[in-house]
């Protein structure tokens, strides 16, 4: 007789679980680097031939780094809002051209325009792998100090540089 009950309590705690996810956001995937050191890069600028960015050139700033990429159809609805946030300079952008062959990534620059304070290129992913980007866009708000602050996962939205970036950003520059 009590062994009839082992399925309706392993059904019970399933039915919780599956409650719980529910409620969740799944654009709020908690990162493990959020308040650690972001890894340290020093990548070709993707429009000067020679010319090298260094991560370690923020250090004092706030900061963010943009993954993107010209075969990228997410990046595409994400571009405009990206556009539109810098023409109000709250802080650097760099954009960091994922995946992607530098040519294409310049002619999507020129055709949809550039929002970045400079774009670089990781045509091997290796600087995205050490960031975890699993799937791009994916941005990284990175301190005064160099700590990861926050992940954005998926496109930003206007709602979400409203509501997450733009009080996050005045929180770290105070």
């Amino acid at each position: 007789m009590k062994k009839a009950y082992i399925p309706l309590g392993i059904f019970a705690v399933l039915l919780v679980f599956l409650a719980i996810g529910l409620t969740r956001d799944p654009h709020e995937i908690p990162s493990p680097l959020i308040g650690k050191p972001a890894p340290l890069f020093t990548a070709p600028v993707l429009n000067k031939t020679g010319q090298t960015f260094s991560s370690k050139d923020m250090l004092g700033k706030v900061w963010l780094l943009n993954t993107w990429a010209s075969w990228c159809v997410a990046c595409r609805e994400e571009h405009p809002i990206l556009i539109e946030f810098s023409k109000t300079n709250p802080l650097p952008i760099i954009g960091l051209d994922y995946k992607d062959k530098d040519a294409q990534g310049l002619k999507w620059l020129a055709r949809f325009g550039n929002p970045y304070q400079m774009a670089v290129t990781d045509a091997d992913g290796r600087i995205g792998i050490d960031f975890g980007v699993y799937g791009v866009p994916e941005s990284f708000v990175i301190d005064k100090t160099g700590l990861i602050r926050y992940k954005q996962i998926g496109p930003f939205t206007e709602e979400s540089i409203r509501t997450k970036l733009i009080p996050l950003i005045k929180e770290l520059n105070q």
